[in-house]
């Protein structure tokens, strides 16, 4: 059973909203990449803009708890998945 919703601080959702920009430039860098894997430039791109979600959700997850289950994230104690909001109920 999930715990009664908290509310958060205001910055966490400047930092889901940062974090979910970054995944969109990632999503279409893959998409163009399918159709054009010799692209250099776009591929350091690409690189660039992982390293920058990895950053990003890893400082999210510090401070907000995790983004994704089953090993994907690490928790602190107690066990933090069950803590709401979730990032896609804000």
């Amino acid at each position: 059973m999930n715990s009664p919703s908290r509310p958060v601080p205001e910055h966490y959702h400047k930092a889901l909203h940062d974090l979910q920009a970054v995944d969109f430039v990632l999503v279409e860098l893959t998409l163009y990449l399918d159709t054009h894997p010799d692209d250099l430039a776009s591929i350091q791109q690409y690189n660039q803009f992982a390293q920058k979600r990895m950053q990003l959700a890893q400082q999210f997850e510090l401070e907000f708890g995790p983004l994704m289950p089953f090993g994907q994230s690490f928790t602190k104690h107690p066990w933090q998945w069950v803590q709401t909001p979730w990032p896609w109920q804000v």
